[in-house]
C-alpha cells in the first residue's frame, strides 16, 4: 500500500506539489491522471526518494520514505522507460544486475528464472536487447520491476512509445499483477489508458488532488458520461490533455 500525506515541493519558481493526498490500495489499480505539469512525475520521484518532499510525507507498506529509503525501495518495484535498457545485456543478464541491486541475495538465479517465465521471456532470455522490438523491451523493463518481489509496482506513463499490441500485452499484465494483490500505481493522461485499468482515479492538477474516485464515480460526480468530459471539468481547462 502507498499513502501520501500532505506532499509539497516546490521545484525552482514552480511549486510542483502543493498539499497532495491519496492511497492506492494493494490488489487495485490507482492511477493518477493529469494535464503536463500536473506534478504527477514529481509525486512518483518522491516515492523513490529521489526528491526530498519540503512537506508531508510519502509511505509504502507503512515505511517513511524520507526516514527509510532503502527499505521503502525494497518494497517497491519501478517500470523505467524500456528504451533506457542496458542493450549489450541480455535480459537474464540485465535482470540478474538489477535483482542484486534490489537485494536479492539468496537463490537469485531462481528468482530470475521464475521472472522470466512469468512473463514468458525464455525465447528472448539470453539474446542481447539490441534490436528487441517494443513489446520485448516492455517485458524485460518489467520484468526487472518485479523480480525482488516487491508488493508495490510504480509506472510514470508506461504506454508512452509502445505500440497498440504492446500496450494490449501491458495492460494484461498489470491486470494479472493486480490479481495477485499487488498495489500497482501509475501516472499516465491518455484516458482510454486510465478507464480501461484504473479501479481508483486521482486527479491532479497544480500539485494537488482536486478528485478521486473510480472512473464511474468521477462521471457521477461531475455529471459526464465519459471520464475524459469528466476529468476537463474538473481541472476546469482541456489544455494538455491526450487522447
Amino acid at each position: 500500500m502507498i499513502v501520501v500525506e500532505n506532499l509539497s515541493k516546490r521545484i525552482g519558481r514552480v511549486q510542483a506539489l502543493d498539499g497532495l493526498n491519496f492511497s492506492a490500495e494493494d490488489g487495485a489499480i490507482t492511477g493518477l491522471l493529469g494535464p503536463n505539469g500536473a506534478g504527477k512525475t514529481t509525486c512518483l520521484r518522491t516515492l523513490f526518494n529521489l526528491l526530498a518532499p519540503d512537506q508531508g510525507r510519502a509511505l509504502v507498506d507503512d515505511i517513511v520514505v524520507a526516514e527509510q529509503p532503502l527499505a521503502a525501495k525494497g518494497h517497491l518495484g519501478l517500470f523505467p522507460d524500456p528504451f533506457g535498457l542496458y542493450e549489450r545485456l541480455t535480459p537474464r543478464e540485465y535482470i540478474h544486475y538489477m535483482a542484486e541491486l534490489n537485494g536479492v541475495n539468496e537463490a537469485i538465479d531462481k528468482a530470475v528464472q521464475e521472472t522470466l517465465a512469468l512473463l514468458n521471456m525464455e525465447d528472448i532470455a539470453d539474446r542481447p536487447c539490441k534490436g528487441f522490438s517494443q513489446g520485448q523491451r516492455m517485458k524485460t523493463a518489467l520484468a526487472q520491476a518485479i523480480v525482488h518481489r516487491p508488493k508495490n509496482i510504480v509506472l510514470d506513463e508506461p504506454t508512452r512509445g509502445l505500440d497498440v499490441m504492446s500496450t494490449r500485452k501491458l495492460r494484461s499484465l498489470l491486470l494479472e499483477l493486480k490479481a495477485q494483490g499487488h498495489c500497482i500505481l501509475f501516472s499516465s493522461h491518455v484516458m482510454q489508458e486510465v478507464s480501461a485499468l484504473c479501479d481508483r482515479v486521482v486527479v491532479m492538477a497544480k500539485g494537488k488532488a482536486v478528485a478521486q474516485g473510480s472512473p464511474g464515480q468521477l462521471c457521477e460526480q461531475t455529471g459526464q458520461s465519459s471520464l475524459e468530459e469528466a476529468f476537463i471539468q474538473l481541472i476546469g481547462s482541456d489544455e494538455g490533455i491526450a487522447a
